[in-house]
């Protein structure tokens, strides 16, 4: 797979963009995720024009529409960033990038809970969006979103680093032009979409069963509909718990009796929150390989991210 394109606040990759000329490093981001994607840097504030270091902004007004405004004199920037995101849009819409990841507590670039202030410099709410979070995400709306706050989160890091891999696997299969592209795509990810939402996975399904009898571009386009609802719906215990035992059912036939017990109490202790999901999934890539099950071996449940991240370590 070729490196996943993600666009990232700038100063999370440790540039000196932010308004006291400093930086934010997020080392996750830059040298672990970094080995895996390509990140399109962006900054609105000094992209739209403004110097480093500058004044702190804040936002003003009303919570839905609120004005970018310097936070002691009092400058209106609203315009000017407005003009600015409008000609960014299209010029990110051709990178054709598959997530963004925002800079928390940003007027500009953060995702949630920034704060908007009255004219007398009053906090009024909390519930803010920064402006050009606020547009990425309309003009966007599939594009998976998070911040370097949520992702210290182990179940949201996760859950958005495995649904990058994903909708990149999901690109490379578009592009191939074909339906069986799309049929082997679902294939590899059934027991993913399992743990996702298993109502949407037979809506998968039914479309691919058409694929013979419908063109290929008709299949990606309700295809992708139903996969960006699907991955929008959150793992959690018990749903991963329900596809352990499902492909447990492949061994059946193989474990002694003991093997199984141990396979089941590994997955109850997973479930009861005791271990994390690491633990029955390596046994399951264990009896996998073991009994060379071919169907499981290409299953992307098993193997969702590299293992170099971690990230079923926690969850």
């Amino acid at each position: 797979m070729k490196k996943i394109k993600v666009g990232v606040s700038s100063c999370l990759l440790g540039n000196n963009v932010r308004y006291n000329g400093q930086h934010q490093l997020d080392h996750f981001i830059r040298d672990t995720l970094g080995q895996w994607c390509e990140f399109v840097p962006v900054c609105p504030e000094v992209e739209c024009g403004l110097p480093i270091p500058r004044e702190s902004m804040r936002l003003v007004g009303d919570v839905n529409n609120p004005r970018l405004m310097t936070g002691k004199t009092g400058i209106d920037h609203t315009e000017k960033m407005k003009s600015w995101i409008e000609g960014k849009l299209p010029e990110l819409e051709r990178e054709e990038l598959v997530a963004f990841v925002f800079k928390t507590k940003s007027p500009s670039s953060g995702m949630r809970k920034i704060k908007i202030y009255n004219e007398q410099g009053e906090r009024i709410s909390f519930n803010g969006i920064g402006m050009f979070a606020r547009a990425f995400m309309e003009r966007f709306p599939d594009i998976p979103v998070e911040d370097e706050g949520r992702l210290c989160d182990p179940g949201l890091r996760e859950q958005f680093i495995e649904t990058i891999f994903v909708l990149q696997r999901w690109r490379d299969a578009v592009k191939a032009g074909t339906a069986k592209a799309v049929v082997d795509f679902h294939t590899k990810h059934k027991y993913t979409f399992m743990a996702h939402s298993p109502q949407k996975l037979k809506e998968l399904g039914k479309l691919t069963a058409r694929a013979g009898t419908v063109k290929p571009e008709e299949l990606v386009e309700e295809y992708r509909t139903v996969l960006h609802k699907l991955l929008k719906e959150k793992k959690d215990r018990k749903k991963n718990y329900n596809v352990i035992l499902h492909i447990m059912g492949y061994f059946k036939n193989h474990l002694t009796a003991g093997e199984k017990d141990e396979l089941l109490k590994e997955a109850q202790l997973y479930y009861d929150g005791i271990s994390p999901v690491i633990v029955p999934l390596t046994l399951l890539k264990h009896y996998t390989m073991k009994y060379e099950e071919p169907y499981l071996l290409e299953q992307y449940y098993l193997n969702p991210h590299p293992v170099e991240l971690g990230l079923l370590n926690h969850v």
